[in-house]
């Protein structure tokens, strides 16, 4: 029997190429709402950046979603997403961006966030000269230190400004706990609470104040399953949680979080193209088909486990394995990458597989800067 991942046609599917498996895919989303609902999801496309897993999204009960560009954002209201959180603080010309989206999509509610008041000052200015409100959220750095204010006077005082500005709508807080991972579940709890007890704190006193906080959202895929369990169901108090990476997984997400019910929806399909030494085979995934961010391995090949990378390039990958004389030139390898998200994004399509077979390419709409908008 042909293992889960291999094609029957894949003498038709030119390398390298990302393949994409649909019914494992709706699994996954079907796991994730089993977390703690379907409304407790806003789950980030920048992970796919494909309309089809938008729409199996809307089909599993998900009507919320994360993005970081105006691209996803376009590409996940075009496929009928009507709660979109830009959660990237627009600055120069994508503030004028966000007023034309909103104003191409008027059935979609968008939303961003802000960590300076700089920044909503000029979206202040720019919705009320384009006659619109747009929802914002305060970006708080809860330990990553890679963008938001701390919680505090000054998220505080940032929040009241957005509160009463004319063409803004305070409507919550951002937090991303992305520092946050661990396979040892107790640690990653503690983490949790570390990061997150501040933002529960300013939400306490921005509501003692009269202030309306309609939600919070925050997190990544590490803690989200966790965060679901822990906070309250009632609305305005439970957190809206944006695993991305559980709708397709990878080989690195599991070294880093606590163990998940999750499938592998996403396998590199690649060949070897040349034996150039003993020991020694090169495969056609350089590092313009796999994310090459991270020391190797990058990708991790079924039945090539043991091999070794030792040298990858632009278009190339060289592996080191005992067992070399045992995958000609020309072998079909199917792999898993360590980081799915930037991989999708190297790719201008993928295929859907379905029933053992690639059946049709997707268009990767999402990966350009610029769909319409």
């Amino acid at each position: 029997m042909p293992s889960w991942y291999e094609l029957e046609n894949a003498d038709e599917i030119p390398s390298p190429t990302l393949l994409i498996y649909p019914d494992r895919v709706r699994a996954n989303l079907q796991r994730m709402v089993a977390w703690g609902g379907a409304k407790r999801l806003r789950p980030h496309v920048k992970t796919h950046k494909l309309p089809q897993i938008v729409e199996m999204k809307l089909q599993a009960g998900i009507d919320k979603f994360k993005t970081s560009t105006i691209a996803e954002s376009e590409m996940t209201a075009a496929a009928g997403g009507r709660d979109v959180l830009l959660a990237y603080q627009p600055v120069g010309p994508n503030i004028g961006r966000l007023m034309e989206l909103i104003r191409a999509f008027p059935e979609t509610t968008f939303s961003t966030i802000v960590d300076d008041i700089g920044v909503a000052q000029g979206l202040a200015a720019e919705a009320e000269a384009c006659e619109v409100t747009v929802d914002v959220l305060i970006d708080l750095n809860v330990g990553m230190n890679r963008t938001g204010i701390l919680p505090g006077e000054g998220a505080a005082a940032l929040y009241r400004f957005i509160d009463a500005a004319k063409g803004l709508c305070a409507a919550g807080l951002h937090a991303y706990d992305g520092h946050i991972h661990d396979t040892d579940e107790a640690l990653v709890r503690r983490q949790i609470t570390e990061a997150f007890q501040p933002v529960l704190d300013l939400r306490r006193s921005l509501r003692a104040e009269g202030l309306a906080v309609p939600k919070v959202v925050g997190c990544g895929t590490v803690s989200s399953r966790i965060l679901v369990a822990e906070q309250g169901s009632e609305a305005g108090e439970a957190i809206e949680v944006s695993a991305g990476t559980s709708v397709l997984w990878d080989a690195g997400q599991p070294t880093f979080s606590p163990p998940m019910q999750i499938d592998q929806a996403a396998v590199l399909l690649a060949r070897v193209i040349s034996r150039p030494a003993p020991g020694t085979l090169c495969i056609d995934l350089g590092h313009k088909a796999v994310a090459s961010e991270m020391q190797p391995p990058r990708v991790t090949f079924f039945g090539l486990e043991d091999a070794t990378a030792v040298g990858h390039s632009e278009e190339h990958l060289v592996l080191h394995t005992d067992r070399a004389d045992a995958f000609p030139v020309g072998t079909v390898l199917y792999g898993i990458p360590t980081h799915i998200c930037p991989t999708v994004a190297l790719h201008s399509e993928v295929w859907c597989v379905r029933q053992g077979r690639a059946v049709e390419r997707w268009p990767v709409v999402a990966r350009t800067r610029r769909i319409t908008i």
